[in-house]
């Protein structure tokens, strides 16, 4: 049996860049610099939250879930692509920075 947890990391690795690609100009272009640096802070902390909060298998969607209401908790109601990239950019890099570890 093909073990897929290679493979499904391979693929959001994928979507994450595609969706930075796409979607991260569309975010400079419509707030200043100082609002996209607090954005991605508190992406940021939020993906780290929840990455501690919520362990095991199965939990992705325990985690976005609690990232969006974080978000929304700090002011930031986004569009949900654009909430979609920025997550899934900040999840990119945590999971680099842990690959760098090992």
């Amino acid at each position: 049996m093909i073990e897929s947890t290679p493979i499904f990391e391979a693929v959001i690795s994928v979507i994450a860049v595609l969706l930075t690609y796409k979607v991260i100009p569309y975010i400079k272009s419509k707030t200043t610099t100082e609002q996209q640096a607090r954005m991605k802070m508190w992406a940021h902390i939020g993906v780290n939250a929840a990455e501690q909060i919520y362990s095991g298998k199965k939990t992705g969607k325990l985690k976005k879930s609690y990232v969006e209401d974080f978000l929304a908790a700090q002011g930031f109601h986004l569009d949900e692509a654009v909430q979609n990239a920025l997550i899934e950019s900040e999840v990119h890099q945590l999971w680099e920075n842990i690959e760098e570890d090992v």
